[in-house]
């Protein structure tokens, strides 16, 4: 059983940067894929970017040069670096985990097995 807690959030201006990171304990972490995932108030919950076991990474479009995700193996620790931030990135982030399973990215909420319990972000104009 993967146990994971976000950390990280906050009330930013738009243009602001926020680190985002997620502890695991409980698992190999290092066989595990992470992801970020985030949900506005009124929407479904939406994939932002993951790094597979083997590091690969892939982001939503809207992230993309301006959210940096990475993972330290050593500190189980997968952490979310974003720029430039808009009010539309605004939400609760979650952080989310799956068994590592060859060399494909995963997007959906329904792939990822453990989750936690989200940090909110707040981005004003």
């Amino acid at each position: 059983q993967v146990q994971l807690v976000e950390s990280g959030g906050g009330l930013v201006q738009a243009g602001d940067s926020l680190r985002l990171s997620c502890a695991a304990s409980g698992g190999t972490f290092s066989r595990y894929d992470m992801g970020w995932f985030r949900q506005a108030p009124g929407k479904e919950r939406e994939f932002v970017a993951t790094i597979t076991w083997s590091s690969s990474t892939y982001y939503v479009d809207r992230v993309k040069g301006r959210f940096t995700i990475s993972r330290d193996n050593a500190k189980n620790t997968v952490n979310l670096q974003m720029n430039s931030l808009k009010p539309e990135d605004t939400g609760v982030y979650y952080c989310a985990a799956r068994s590592g399973s060859g060399r494909y990215v995963y997007t959906r909420s329904s792939d990822y097995s453990y989750w936690g319990q989200g940090t909110q972000v707040t981005v004003s104009s």
